[in-house]
């Protein structure tokens, strides 16, 4: 039987830097609730017209040093997502979203997901597995790999699902590029970013009433290990590969890491602040928007088991 993990809007984050080991957990407390309550009350705006001279606001929570358990980062997503709506209902503009930060390591179907792309017994999972309500089949998150969570109002860009898709890869596509060197492209008939055979980037999305949440996982630094216990994305035929893991070929097929300038060189977090940065730019001008980074306070919390809210698995 599939259970899914609902967790509650309660729940709060346990942040952790991206060199903790990525066993380690935490319970949360309550006064992390009461900051993210704070947080994520966002100025609105006045119904305006959007023309292209002018671009979009994004408030931004950048996290990207962080380790943030899945649930806590569903639950703001889905909290923030019911504010937004509310505010469409009033015909109220409000600025788009996007979250940026690492997980601790999880698995996570999307709605329609089938359990014969798990390769343990779900009774026995090596990590939490969550079912949600985006689209796709399994993957994996876990530190090292770059988490980019959207919320945006279609409506002020444009009402293609295709199209969102189609930007989110752009996104990444110019990151490698610019940043790396690295020439990557799409497949046909399949959604993400690929160099080769080998997935770097793996999206999924939900719109209600045109707002779009979840979003696109980017393979940096990532231990590639835990995806052997998953069919990625329900694709038997091809694998999933890392900048870090380009990076390192690059460097042994011809001696100099040519192409890369000194990121071959770079130790993981000196790719992962590179790759932060380029991911941000790169949003910024794909979908023509203006960051504003909202302060988050350091947060305080204890240490200790999950509770049962952010552990329940498939069973």
């Amino acid at each position: 039987m599939i259970v899914m993990a609902t967790p509650s809007l309660g729940s709060t984050p346990t942040f952790r830097s991206c060199n903790h080991s990525k066993k380690a957990y935490c319970c949360p407390s309550p006064f992390v609730l009461s900051q993210l309550s704070r947080v994520s009350d966002f100025n609105t705006l006045e119904a305006t017209s959007i023309t292209q001279e002018r671009k979009r606001r994004c408030e931004c929570f950048d996290m990207y040093k962080e380790l943030v358990p899945y649930s806590v980062a569903w639950s703001w997503q889905k909290s923030i997502v019911k504010e937004r709506k509310a505010l469409i209902e009033q015909n109220v503009d409000f600025s788009d979203t996007l979250i940026i930060l690492q997980h601790h390591p999880v698995y996570t179907l999307g709605t329609g997901s089938s359990e014969e792309y798990l390769n343990f017994n779900v009774k026995d999972a090596p990590y939490d597995v969550y079912r949600t309500e985006r689209g796709g089949e399994v993957t994996y998150h876990g530190p090292g790999q770059l988490v980019m969570y959207p919320i945006i109002n279609l409506r002020y860009h444009k009402m293609d699902l295709h199209w969102y898709l189609r930007a989110l890869e752009d996104v990444v596509i110019r990151v490698l590029s610019s940043t790396f060197s690295i020439k990557a492209s799409r497949l046909e008939g399949l959604t993400g970013v690929w160099v080769g055979d080998q997935k770097l980037a793996a999206i999924g999305i939900r719109v209600s009433h045109w707002v779009a949440y979840h979003g696109l996982a980017l393979n940096v630094t990532t231990d590639l290990t835990p995806f052997q216990q998953i069919v990625p994305c329900g694709i038997r035929d091809r694998g999933v590969g890392s900048i870090k893991g380009l990076l390192r070929e690059s460097l042994s097929s011809d001696g100099c890491g040519c192409g890369t300038g000194d990121m071959h060189r770079a130790d993981d977090c000196q790719v992962i602040d590179s790759t932060h940065k380029s991911l941000l730019k790169e949003f910024c001008e794909v979908f023509q928007v203006e960051l504003h980074h909202k302060y988050i306070p350091p947060l305080e919390f204890s240490k200790g088991e999950p509770s049962s809210s952010l552990t329940r698995r498939l069973m």
